[in-house]
């Protein structure tokens, strides 16, 4: 239990963060919590292919889902620009 509070604390913190950088790209709570969720995997797997390691505690996690949720956010924007 305490690892799916961890997680979408995570999640939520990075979905905020990034929902801040790329203005515009917010979702409201559940939807940053799931776009950080999704963008901790994206970032993990990401950073892994190229060979880049942050570190480890809270902070290399939140920035690790913050890149992945950037990613997203991103990618969103393509598809919505194509309709």
């Amino acid at each position: 239990m305490d690892h799916l509070i961890y997680t979408l604390i995570i999640g939520a913190a990075a979905g905020w963060l990034a929902g801040l950088l790329r203005q515009g790209y917010g979702f409201g709570l559940l939807g940053n919590i799931v776009i950080g969720i999704l963008g901790a995997f994206v970032g993990s797997w990401l950073l892994g292919q190229i060979g880049v390691r942050i570190g480890s505690g809270l902070v290399s996690h939140i920035i690790t889902a913050v890149i992945g949720a950037l990613v997203l956010l991103f990618l969103i924007g393509l598809v919505r620009k194509g309709k």
